[in-house]
């Protein structure tokens, strides 16, 4: 097997050239570099990571904490971070958490005892141990799509996700718009930044729309399909039901869905169905379902290179950065289906980040 001093040889230059050309710890002429690479190629080199990570502390790898990874939101979130890092030249380790904050709290500690550079978490509805663990070991961290309390300090944390309220919100107004008076919300998991918000969207939306809030028709599906389905129930099964639901996500999507589908009940004909979370197959059902479409890759993406910012420079303030949503207008809202969606199925416009500093 070829070694670092074989490629210095064949290139004519040091071995510590090599090392400034492999590893990009020192500018290096580019004829020199073309070089080293080149005997590189023809030697058939492999540099042993193990050992620069012993000279460098760095490892070049990032952890990656997501539960529910067969979702395909998160799946496209794991595209979007996977392609960022390889570009990067980081290796990416995956974990998942379960939402079980416990388990969350272990595997993040099994992360970091692989030596990961950092980490991009999102966080469980109860992150308390997960954010004691990563601060009292100064992890440099970003929570992705689900944000921790602002109040907690967190300096070296920083967090993306989409905008969730007002998307929400549209759906409300875009289906009072249609005439419906009782609109019903089936809810994600409680302590969820994600639910938190979308709860606000809906109550914004009700309160523009000029319709009162009753209580009885916002019900917690806990992020699931099961459970949605038994929310869902829950609604149909009130004297004045809904005329109209949104679901909080994809998952409870379904599950709303196969609750209807139970009762013999159509979209849009008998209920009118929007919701948060486009996915791929949104627009093959009959009819194709209005949604909220979230930037999932680029949310991906957008994480990996503030981790990145953040190890380049750990003590930079820390950044909260919120994607825009596209609104899918599609079916299954009532509306003619030559109605048309304003961007492609499952995916958002190009997004321009709204970005704040934090107090975390």
């Amino acid at each position: 097997m070829p070694t670092m001093a074989d490629v210095a040889r064949s290139a004519g230059v040091s071995v510590a050239t090599v090392s400034h050309v492999l590893n990009g710890t020192r500018p290096v002429l580019p004829h020199t570099r073309q070089a080293v690479l080149d005997a590189v190629d023809a030697l058939g080199y492999t540099p042993n990571t193990l050992a620069r990570s012993l000279v460098t502390s760095r490892t070049r790898s990032i952890g990656l904490a997501v539960s529910a990874i067969s979702n395909p939101y998160f799946t496209e979130i794991l595209q979007g971070v996977e392609a960022a890092a390889l570009e990067a030249g980081y290796s990416l380790l995956i974990a998942d958490p379960h939402d079980d904050p416990r388990h969350e709290r272990k595997v993040v500690q099994l992360l970091h005892e692989r030596r990961v550079d950092g980490m991009i978490v999102a966080p469980s509805a109860e992150p308390h141990d997960l954010v004691g663990y990563l601060g009292r070991h100064t992890v440099p961290t970003v929570f992705l799509d689900r944000l921790i309390d602002p109040r907690v300090p967190a300096p070296f944390f920083d967090q993306v996700c989409s905008e969730s309220a007002e998307p929400t919100a549209r759906l409300v107004t875009h289906l009072a718009g249609l005439g419906h008076r009782r609109i019903g919300l089936v809810a994600g998991l409680p302590g969820l930044s994600t639910t938190g918000e979308r709860i606000a969207g809906y109550q914004d939306g009700l309160g523009a729309a000029g319709l009162g809030h009753d209580e009885r028709l916002l019900v917690t599906g806990n992020s699931e399909s099961a459970g949605a389905e038994r929310a869902t129930d829950t609604l149909l099964a009130l004297p004045d039901a809904p005329t109209a639901l949104v679901t909080a996500n994809n998952a409870m999507t379904i599950g709303a869905l196969r609750a209807l589908r139970r009762r013999g009940m159509s979209v849009p004909e008998d209920i009118a169905l929007c919701c948060f979370d486009d996915f791929a197959w949104a627009d093959l059902f009959s009819p194709r379902l209005t949604a909220v479409a979230q930037p999932s890759r680029e949310l991906g993406a957008q994480a990996v290179r503030m981790l990145l910012d953040r190890l380049a420079e750990p003590d930079r303030p820390s950044r909260t950065v919120r994607l825009p949503c596209a609104f899918m207008h599609r079916a299954s809202c009532g509306c003619p289906e030559e109605a048309g969606r304003t961007e492609e199925p499952g995916r958002a416009p190009s997004p321009k980040p709204s970005e704040k500093g934090t107090d975390s």
